[in-house]
């Protein structure tokens, strides 16, 4: 295995860590909720919510943020979730959520495997929220896919009064296309589909997380008016704004240390080969470039760093381990440079990365895939483009960035206008507003 956490300190100092005041190059960022009315935020005051996601928290990013903003409104919320291990608490309060964790571990298998697991959580959820409803009613339930059908452990909820939120962070049926390769015209892949038609018809609202994924949604399953967008954008109060600065001029000695961050779930169609492949062939003319990789492992990184240590380069990877939120922050800090080296596949093809806005915010270039789901918000020169699972080409745009840190600060510079038009402050009031107006 690579070298660790004290790569960074090969660097120079760390930055100010998230919980200090803002650095001077901070800039400053609105964090109220001024598109949201007065009356909106006083309908939400008092009221109940449940939310059930097959996850970690607060590990998962999107639901935290969500039950947080929610919760600082006045809103009371009870969340169901997994347990991470046994260490972790069953029941607890985290920044005023209530937080009950399922003895279930996810596991990335099989598709029985992924069935049993679903369905236990859903019979685990549908009980506790039946219990809970009738003991308390709740004014809306928020479900987090996947799985879609998870929304109906909220059945008992809805018929008591409850309105019901689907949040589709992604769509289940071209993403399980992507993990098990399985044509469109498949049996399983119409299964999906059915099952997504009718979990969103049983959703009071669908929430998203980009316009490309609400045009997919509209054109299967139902009316556009429906869906709302609300963007994975990073916390503003964990990923503070930041300008672009270089740690580098043009002309820079190569062999000194130029670090390139994969940070995310360590899964092949997210691309760590690609990555590994791209950082062989970049070293040619920038021996001191190095992969700094954050993530849980998994069997995939496992076949990724042997791979790493066949090829003579484990001493180019550093392998921080699983990273928390105001971790990667620091990570992303102390990096030059981001990547998202996914795979080419049908999922790809649609999805938008919340890595790019979170390398982004802190003023750091980031590498992104030429593909729908980013363009969709960012033009041709708002961020460096490589062609989607193109290790070469990556290599390539790897090499431009070090020999060009004034030509890339400008890239980021127009990259942080496209992320200022979609920040957290902005995209919290379309969710409290979806959930105002809902109650």
């Amino acid at each position: 295995m690579s070298r660790a956490a004290n790569i960074f300190t090969e660097i120079g100092a760390a930055p100010k860590t998230v919980d200090e005041a803002p650095s001077s190059d901070a800039v400053n960022v609105d964090l109220t909720n001024a598109k949201v009315s007065a009356e909106t935020l006083r309908r939400l005051r008092g009221k109940r919510g449940a939310v059930l996601l097959f996850s970690h928290y607060p590990a998962d990013p999107r639901p935290r943020r969500a039950a947080e903003a929610l919760t600082r409104e006045g809103v009371t919320i009870d969340l169901i979730c997994l347990q991470e291990n046994p260490a972790e608490a069953k029941r607890e309060t985290v920044n005023g959520v209530n937080v009950l964790r399922v003895p279930l571990k996810r596991r990335r298998r099989g598709k029985l495997s992924y069935a049993w697991q679903y369905s236990a959580f859903i019979i685990a959820s549908f009980g506790y929220l039946t219990i809970s409803s009738l003991r308390r009613r709740y004014d809306f339930v928020h479900v987090h896919n996947m799985p879609d059908i998870l929304v109906f452990s909220s059945v008992v909820a809805k018929s008591l009064g409850a309105k019901v939120v689907l949040d589709l962070h992604d769509p289940m049926p071209e993403l399980m296309q992507a993990i098990f390769n399985l044509p469109e015209e498949s049996t399983n892949v119409r299964i999906l589909k059915g099952m997504e038609k009718q979990s969103i018809a049983f959703a009071d609202r669908v929430l998203t997380v980009s316009v490309t994924f609400k045009r997919l949604f509209s054109s299967r399953s139902c009316a556009a008016e429906k869906i709302n967008v609300v963007i994975n954008s990073p916390d503003e109060t964990i990923f503070r704004l930041r300008e672009p600065t270089s740690r580098r001029s043009s002309g820079a000695d190569p062999s000194q240390p130029f670090l390139i961050l994969y940070h995310g779930s360590l899964l092949r169609r997210n691309g760590l080969d690609l990555a590994v492949d791209a950082l062989e062939l970049a070293r040619a003319s920038i021996p001191g470039a190095r992969l700094v990789v954050c993530g849980a492992p998994t069997s995939f990184f496992e076949t990724v760093m042997e791979a790493v240590r066949a090829r003579d380069l484990e001493k180019s990877v550093d392998y921080l381990g699983a990273r928390n939120l105001e971790q990667i922050v620091e990570a992303i800090t102390r990096c030059d440079l981001g990547v998202v080296p996914n795979h080419r596949n049908i999922f790809t093809e649609l999805n938008t990365p919340t890595r790019i806005f979170e390398c982004l915010a802190l003023g750091k270039p980031v590498i992104a895939p030429r593909a729908r789901g980013i363009q969709d918000y960012f033009g041709d020169d708002d961020l460096i483009y490589f062609n989607l699972g193109d290790a070469n080409d990556l290599a390539d745009k790897i090499t431009y960035a070090f020999h060009h840190p004034r030509e890339v600060e400008e890239i980021v510079r127009r990259g942080q206008q496209m992320y200022l038009k979609h920040r957290w402050s902005s995209e919290k009031s379309n969710l409290l507003r979806t959930f105002g107006e809902l109650c």
